[in-house]
């Protein structure tokens, strides 16, 4: 592919995007027949983002039934929760088992993961709706928006309960040392997520 091709595509890629951006409409942004309406503010959004108190995550549907729909964008935003639940502890567990020092820190690191794992799972039970939202296009078909949260405490309880349950583990666990660094990444979390 020659540069002028290349250039010819990032102009024309900076153009679409400047057009998106300029058009501040709430429900529309642009209607392009190969790319389709593009959403610039999704209902819900805001109250899917999570701040250093809580797990948020939001997501959206779409279905010929409203019920269908707000379940499955339900679903879509729990399987979002956990990813982020689960990926979030681990960097925890990451820096929990680099700053002590452990027998089998290979061993204590993965009997952790699969315990917050466990609690990620569990907590789903827990959470809250923050927002939900319905709309109907113009094909008849309806679109289920959804956010929902659930907190870091709920976390932090079941991670020391399943503790509790596991001789092993609770030895080498410094929950004062755990919480620390448990905070510190919420926090990073919140800052990456805009707060």
């Amino acid at each position: 592919m020659n540069t002028k091709k290349i250039l010819g595509i990032g102009i024309f890629s900076l153009a679409l995007a400047a057009s998106m951006v300029s058009c501040k409409s709430k429900e529309k942004v642009s209607t392009n027949s190969e790319v389709g309406t593009i959403l610039e503010d999704m209902p819900c959004e805001d109250k899917g983002r999570s701040d250093k108190n809580y797990y948020r995550a939001s997501a959206m549907a779409t279905s010929s039934d409203l019920s269908l729909a707000k379940e499955k964008a339900l679903l879509n935003a729990k399987q979002r929760l956990v990813t982020l639940i689960n990926s979030n502890t681990k960097s925890v567990t990451d820096r929990y088992v680099n700053e002590r020092e452990f027998g089998d820190a290979s061993e204590f690191e993965q009997k952790f993961e699969n315990l917050t794992r466990e609690v990620a799972d569990e907590t789903i039970s827990n959470i809250v709706v923050a927002c939900e939202k319905a709309s109907v296009l113009d094909n008849g078909k309806y679109r289920g928006f959804v956010a929902i949260e659930v907190s870091k405490e709920d976390i932090m309880n079941g991670i020391n309960n399943k503790l509790s349950q596991n001789q092993k583990l609770q030895v080498d666990y410094d929950k004062k040392k755990f919480e620390e660094i448990f905070n510190q990444e919420m926090q990073k979390l919140a800052e990456e997520q805009g707060y």
